[in-house]
């Protein structure tokens, strides 16, 4: 269909949705084009479904009803259907109405909307997911209030409207029930609208790690190529389900029969059975025809092994979106291209459709996805070496559909996952990732290691303007376990997956070696831990010794977990062959006597100690470095004191006398002035100041002063003391280089400090005066806010000053910012004792501040339009603050997958 001919089609409101079943369709706007579409649609809907859109038997649409259903002003009159393939499976649309119910344009406000869904899609979601995006569609065209009349026998719609979280009206009129719905989001809409989000992409995700059926497609004769490698890899983890080989080479008249004993056809055709899942292993240039098939036969989802995609540059970016346009247009889900494969471990399922070498994955309680194929092998070895097992694992290649945030959502319910570990590469939708990775951490670890600070190849994401540092202190504000490494990866989920959690820092440390002892002390101070000294049980310390050792510090109050250092045993009665299982033993039935604190063991060439402590139902992790050991306990008790501070989690204060309307209004008439070459456009002084007041934030007036009269007139109106100073880019904010002068309390003194600026530093017109009243002494401070390509919304604290900027004193948070995150912001800086009465200094206005900061945040967050804001310098006082100067950049809203109506990333 085309649209480009058409102005105003809105082509952003199409969007893609996954379904309460976790199949796929595409919402779009309705055009003249769908006549045929919408005919066709109508003659497969139910003469009941039909009576309960319009009242009465209605069995055909005229060609004025196709005509009034098929052509709209995308203002007045919207409708949406929503799509698989070319087909309609569901239709919403709105008619803006007067006070008097007739129909009307803007100003009126209130809109009569109605639904039709094929009954053969009806509970699958889909009238939840058009009534999200008309409401959206609704809101952006300035109206408020839906209206919609549902006879009393369509309970199915009914609950579609009383479900959706909305604040509503109900009344029963003539017959049939009015609903009134107020559109603003409320609370509860937002939860509603993110549980179902939840659960339809965690059943997308379990249609392609659960699949009843599993066809792969492009299995070489001769065994070889990576088609045969997967065929294989399900063929010996011993799938629970029905397994199909698809090699079109086969003979005709040779369907069925075996290929590398599974049976195998020459299409996906042929196959007289449902396939679930499809592994396609066919170079690129044929995975559009396989695609094809896959969605003729019904196939819920593609693992796509196959390279040649955007990887290899432009021409194969092009070809993978296509891929995904392919793929999502059949209801199906993709993981790849240029995937690696995935595995269930279950038993009822024993899925493993990777090309991991052998042997598979045991099962476990460690969830894993990679972006990487090579570290996906990798992170599958160190496992297996430590005697570690998997619930799940994703390599996602390219994740050109199904990624990190998807498979979270999957782990969040999975009662066989209780750590989830992730390599990535990068973060497609680093706001939605926070906020899937903030409430799966608080039920389970979620340990990330984020390799490339560069874009790889393949993947199409915006890249991050924020440090490093910046960005792992945001991941730890959302309670994800930030490593460094795939080894650190690796330790933190051994002792995560087989510990509690610690209660706090304090930490037991006993063994056979009392210089690996005190490595391991040192090594948690340098952690931030509390290590008790180091009890030395001496080289000929028997396994009993041991046990002994741990059990008591389990059992005492004073620590919160145990390092048990091993060296080999030197003991006369010694035994190679039986020394490390003793051992393992004995601490195995020490940690079993006391549960509630974990234990983590450094060896020293003990080798057979690894395999032997995690044999048992109670596994203790081993490491060979009390570096590593110490950073995974440490990791935990930092996750722990997460866990325990954020089971409040604040909440985001409302204020009366904000006026959002307002401010959207004036960013409106700003953006319709056009902005500069790179779109980004900086307020002038006014502008910024009007538009942060209607959010209570105030500036305090600053007034030019490009002579030494006008300085003297401004004084005299601002009223005196006045503060003169320089707003030159190379001299503000730079009160070290001179270009302030505090404190003038009359014309005089004005004067003369005025000509001591220009005779110093240069001409009014190159530095710009200014004249400010003077206010209360205090700490000065700088708030900030940006919108990251990568990370979205951040707000920003520090001190002002060249010492905080040199040091990179700074703290972050994300938006919205709650009233918890503000109070940790102001205290999470070094330089925060400042604010507290360091050395007998008055402690300043810290509730002021947190209230600055979370106005900040609800402007940022309600219009994203404002790309920057900063505010320098913020003077707090003993009581009260004052904003001395502002600066607002602003710019056309970018696109915000998490926020609006559910959606899968565009392509």
């Amino acid at each position: 269909m085309t649209t480009a001919s058409d102005p105003s089609y809105p082509a952003h409101w199409e969007a893609d949705v996954v379904l309460r079943d976790g199949g796929t369709a595409r919402i779009r706007p309705i055009t003249p084009e769908d006549a045929g579409r919408l005919v066709s649609f109508y003659e497969q809907v139910s003469d009941e479904s039909k009576y309960y859109r319009f009242f009465a038997p209605y069995p055909r649409l005229s060609d004025r009803d196709v005509h009034r259903f098929t052509h709209h002003d995308y203002v007045d009159r919207v409708g949406l259907a929503a799509t698989v393939g070319e087909d309609f499976i569901g239709t919403v649309r709105y008619d803006r109405i007067g006070p008097d119910g007739r129909p009307a344009s803007a100003p009126a406000d209130e809109a009569e909307v109605a639904f039709l869904v094929q009954d053969a899609h009806q509970g699958r979601g889909v009238a939840s997911a058009l009534l999200e995006h008309i409401g959206a569609v609704a809101r952006e065209r300035g109206i408020r209030r839906f209206a919609a009349e549902v006879l009393p026998a369509n309970t199915r719609m009914i609950k579609v409207f009383t479900d959706a979280g909305y604040q509503q009206k109900r009344s029963f009129e003539d017959g049939a029930v009015r609903l009134t719905l107020d559109l603003e989001p409320t609370a509860e809409s937002l939860a509603v609208q993110r549980a179902r989000e939840q659960r339809a992409e965690a059943r997308s995700v379990q249609r392609l790690l659960a699949p009843g059926s599993v066809a792969v497609v492009g299995v070489s004769r001769s065994g070889g190529g990576v088609g045969a490698a997967a065929l294989r890899n399900l063929r010996d983890s011993g799938f629970r389900g029905h397994l199909y080989a698809v090699n079109e080479a086969r003979a005709p008249g040779a369907g069925g029969d075996l290929l590398d004993g599974v049976r195998a056809y020459r299409s996906l055709a042929e196959i007289d059975a449902p396939v679930d899942l499809a592994v396609v292993a066919v170079p690129a240039e044929r995975v559009p025809q396989v695609v094809a098939d896959c969605g003729d036969h019904g196939v819920q989802g593609l693992v796509v092994l196959s390279a040649g995609y955007a990887e290899t540059g432009p021409a194969g970016l092009e070809r993978q979106r296509e891929l995904v346009r392919q793929v999502r247009s059949h209801g199906m889900r993709l993981i790849g291209p240029n995937a690696f494969g995935v595995i269930n471990t279950a038993p009822e399922v024993a899925l493993n459709a990777s090309l991991a070498p052998v042997p598979a994955p045991v099962p476990g309680r460690i969830g894993l996805f990679t972006q990487s194929g090579a570290i996906g092998i990798a992170l599958l070895s160190a496992l297996l070496r430590r005697g570690e097992g998997l619930s799940s694992f994703v390599s996602a290649g390219n994740r050109a559909d199904v990624s990190g945030n998807d498979i979270l959502q999957y782990w969040y319910e999975d009662e066989a996952t209780d750590v989830a570990l992730m390599y990535l590469e990068t973060l497609g939708n680093p706001r939605k990732f926070t906020r899937l990775a903030r409430r799966t951490a608080a039920v389970k670890p979620v340990v990330v290691a984020k390799g490339g600070r560069h874009t790889p190849a393949g993947h199409a994401v915006p890249g991050t303007r924020l440090p490093e540092t910046t960005v792992s202190a945001l991941l730890r504000q959302a309670g994800v376990i930030r490593v460094d490494t795939v080894t650190e990866l690796v330790d933190a989920g051994l002792l995560l997956a087989s510990q509690p959690v610690p209660a706090g820092p304090r930490v037991a440390i006993l063994g056979n070696s009392e210089s690996l002892g005190y490595l391991t002390y040192d090594a948690c101070l340098a952690q931030g831990l509390r290590p008790s000294s180091p009890v030395d049980l001496t080289t000929a310390a028997t396994p009993a010794d041991f046990g002994s050792a741990v059990s008591a510090a389990l059992a005492s109050d004073a620590h919160d977990a145990v390092v048990v250092t091993a060296i080999p045993w030197v003991g006369e009665e010694a035994c190679a062959d039986t020394g490390a299982d003793d051992l393992a033993e004995a601490l195995r039935d020490a940690a079993a006597a006391h549960p509630g604190k974990p234990v983590a063991v450094v060896h020293v060439e003990l080798a057979d100690l690894v395999q032997a402590l995690s044999r048992e139902d109670v596994r203790i992790p081993a490491y060979p470095a009390a570096e590593r050991a110490v950073r995974a306990v440490a990791e935990a008790v930092r996750y722990g004191q997460w866990r325990r501070a954020n089971a409040d989690s604040g909440h985001v204060p409302e204020y009366d006398d904000i006026d959002e309307a307002g401010a959207a209004a004036q960013l409106a008439g700003l953006l319709a002035g056009g902005a500069g070459p790179d779109g980004v456009i900086t307020l002038a002084d006014g502008d910024a100041a009007a538009l942060l007041a209607r959010y209570g934030i105030r500036v305090l007036p600053t007034l030019p002063a490009p002579t030494p009269d006008a300085a003297a007139k401004a004084a005299a109106a601002l009223g005196y003391p006045v503060a003169l100073k320089t707003t030159a880019p190379h001299l503000r904010h730079r009160a070290d280089l001179g270009g302030v002068r505090l404190d003038l309390t009359t014309e005089a003194e004005l004067r003369r400090s005025y000509d001591e600026l220009t005779e110093l530093l240069g001409t009014p017109a190159e530095l710009q005066p200014v004249v400010q009243a003077m206010v209360p002494r205090g700490v000065d401070t700088v708030v900030r806010s940006v919108i990251d390509p990568a990370a979205g919304a951040v707000l920003s604290f520090g001190l002002a000053g060249v010492a905080s900027e040199l040091l990179g004193d700074t703290a972050h948070r994300l938006v919205p910012a709650t009233d918890r995150d503000a109070a940790g912001l102001i205290r999470s800086i070094r330089t925060a004792p400042l604010l507290f009465g360091w050395r007998g200094s008055d402690p300043v206005d810290t509730p002021a501040l947190e209230e600055l900061l979370l106005r900040l945040s609800r402007l940022v967050d309600d219009h994203p339009e404002v790309v920057g804001v900063t505010l320098e310098p913020v003077v707090v006082a003993t009581e009260g603050l004052s904003v001395l100067s502002a600066a607002v950049r602003i710019a056309h809203p970018p696109a915000r997958t998490d926020l609006g109506p559910r959606t899968l990333p565009s392509y």
